[in-house]
């Protein structure tokens, strides 16, 4: 008897009915610009069609989700992790003053489950509308004897867009420029190796809950912050926390100065560092620690912003200011 590749392991038609599924979820994502649809070699996107620029920039980004998928694996719940992998993506392109566009996925397993794959690329279509952009295309591969049974891999890849002249890249930080922050929903998708060491989370499946929340996805915030008025700055506070990414959008010589009373940290921080016990300075290295992304602004135009984004629902909080002196400077 003739050997098939599905007696190897790879179902061809478990793949043909994941695709079958996640049509429809990715044609509810198409915006302006998209051609065609799901199945073609390439995704298809035409900038002309899709507006209004002039001098386009095209900014790009790719990322995962890390260990926090091992949340998703234990609570065998995978329909908010997709939103994980497009707010890491799209976030750091909204630090340019991008417009997200379109994504895309790869998504890897051991052995296929199209209802699993269909509960992922549902939280990947949902992200993708919170973003603003299309789920244009993706890549499903199925690995036998790669991951253990029931896991599976994500990475993700975005596009946007920007006028060359409105690229926000630093430039104009000047000391005095004040910070402006932006909430968390918690640990978003860094620091999960550590938190994983310290939380009793398999004992607890309410605290599992609790670290699975998804990453925020700050597109319509930042809209209206553009929209506002000028931006100097916008960092994206991922893994090394405001110390390690609030730097890097700013000036060469250039530092900040944190009021770190300026905002209320998510209670799952109080107890990671109690739990550890972890210490303050390994804390603010491996989280946001309730800072999302933060905004450096001229001062003349705080007020404004502040109004912008509290009449699209946010909660923002003046957090520090700019300095003439490279570092953070966040006393313990």
């Amino acid at each position: 008897m003739s050997v098939t590749y599905k007696d190897a392991g790879v179902d061809i038609e478990a793949g043909d009915a994941l695709v079958d599924r996640i049509k429809p979820l990715a044609k509810a994502t198409h915006r302006p610009g998209v051609l065609g649809g799901l199945g073609g070699f390439g995704g298809l996107f035409a900038l002309n069609d899709a507006g209004r620029w002039t001098d386009p920039v095209l900014v790009s980004g790719t990322d995962g989700v890390g260990t926090k998928l091992q949340l998703a694996f234990a609570l065998d719940r995978h329909d908010t992790i997709g939103v994980d992998l497009v707010a890491m993506c799209v976030n750091d392109l909204l630090t340019c003053g991008a417009e997200p566009l379109f994504f895309l996925d790869y998504f890897a397993t051991g052995r296929l489950s199209p209802a699993q794959g269909e509960a992922v690329v549902r939280g990947i279509a949902a992200g993708c509308r919170q973003a603003g952009c299309a789920l244009l295309g993706g890549e499903t591969a199925e690995m036998p004897g790669f991951y253990k049974p029931g896991h599976y891999d994500l990475a993700g890849f975005a596009v946007g867009v920007v006028e060359r002249s409105a690229l926000i890249d630093g430039r104009h930080v000047r000391p005095g420029d004040v910070i402006v922050g932006l909430p968390s929903s918690g640990l978003h998708s860094n620091g999960y190796s550590l938190a994983r060491a310290v939380l009793p989370w398999e004992a607890e499946p309410a605290l599992a809950e609790t670290l699975l929340t998804p990453t925020r996805i700050y597109a319509e915030a930042v809209a209206a912050l553009l929209a506002a008025g000028p931006v100097h700055a916008l960092a994206h506070i991922t893994g090394g926390g405001l110390a390690g990414n609030l730097p890097r959008v700013l000036p060469a010589g250039l530092g900040a100065r944190i009021d770190g009373q300026a905002w209320t940290r998510p209670a799952i921080f109080e107890r990671i560092a109690a739990e550890g016990p972890v210490d303050e300075a390994e804390l603010r290295r491996a989280f946001n620690l309730g800072v999302g992304l933060v905004a450096v602004l001229p001062p003349a135009q705080v007020d404004m912003a502040l109004k912008a984004l509290q009449a699209k629902g946010e909660a923002p909080f003046v957090m520090g200011a700019i300095t003439a002196s490279p570092g953070v400077d966040w006393p313990l």
